[in-house]
């Protein structure tokens, strides 16, 4: 099975790219962020006759997760519990979930998409909803796999973490001055790891970003940021056998500014005779 995750950053504005990569690479379950758009606004048509069934949580023209999937997806979450909200100018408890997390189960693998907030500055609320809702997902994960320690589950997504300075190229991102790069960020993604739960891309991709910034010639000048992850429980980290961040899908025309991170798994019983990715 082959799985990925992709901020594809309005998925109006690229859904016959995104559609072309899917069947190009051969993707079985691909998790999206920021679609940017509701339900009954997706671009269905060509994914379906794709092959692929769509899974869409969407509320407004921001943020927005989805998945696309050629298996079935079964026990649908549109949050985690205890998700926090926002809402800006107002405080407390109670405040309107917005749509960054979706959940599903395809093959018995609990997947989710996720969009986390992206913080905005280290004095802006956003940041202080930032640090809370990593810390509520973190308490999530942690519950499922106390509950079951032999689940096989991957947060996937866009973090708005760079978790060590070498997943930061971009200057413009300074430790001590900026979001994605604090202290108090670094020290919420690493608790995943203290979790159970792991970076199955970087042991076999060590080196490259997911990210670059339109502005500044960030990407011809490779000034970017790893920001995109697929993080596993050991159930799932033991069924990965490769993985892959596919670069060239920020050039062309019209990309994103993410590109897609990928893993392929084994599962018993599957009979994989898809050509390798070079």
């Amino acid at each position: 099975m082959r799985i990925a995750t992709w901020n594809v950053n309005s998925i109006r504005a690229r859904s016959g790219r995104v559609v072309d990569w899917l069947v190009r690479e051969d993707i079985d379950v691909l998790a999206m962020q920021e679609i940017k758009c509701k339900p009954e606004q997706f671009p269905a048509e060509p994914f379906e006759e794709a092959g692929y069934e769509l899974v869409l949580h969407g509320l407004n023209q921001w943020n927005g997760v989805a998945f696309a999937s050629r298996l079935p997806m079964t026990d649908v979450a549109t949050s985690f519990p205890g998700m926090p909200g926002f809402l800006k100018g107002q405080e407390g408890p109670d405040q309107p979930l917005e749509a960054r997390a979706l959940g599903v189960t395809v093959e018995d693998i609990r997947l989710w998409s996720l969009y986390v907030p992206n913080g905005r500055a280290l004095d802006d609320p956003h940041y202080v909803y930032k640090l809370d809702w990593l810390a509520r997902l973190d308490a999530h994960a942690r519950d499922e796999l106390a509950k079951n320690p032999d689940l096989a589950l991957a947060l996937m997504g866009d973090f708005n973490v760079a978790p060590t300075d070498a997943d930061v190229g971009d200057p413009s991102f300074v430790h001590g001055v900026s979001t994605h790069v604090s202290d108090p960020e670094r020290a919420a993604f690493a608790a995943f790891e203290e979790a159970g739960l792991t970076d199955v891309v970087r042991p076999i991709v060590p080196e490259g970003f997911t990210f670059w910034d339109y502005k500044q010639l960030r990407f011809p000048r490779n000034e970017g940021m790893r920001i995109d992850f697929i993080l596993g429980s050991h159930a799932f980290a033991d069924l990965v056998t490769d993985a892959s961040i596919h670069r060239n899908e920020r050039k062309g025309d019209a990309p994103s500014d993410h590109v897609p991170v990928v893993v392929d798994l084994e599962l018993e019983g599957e009979d994989d005779d898809r050509p390798m990715i070079f």
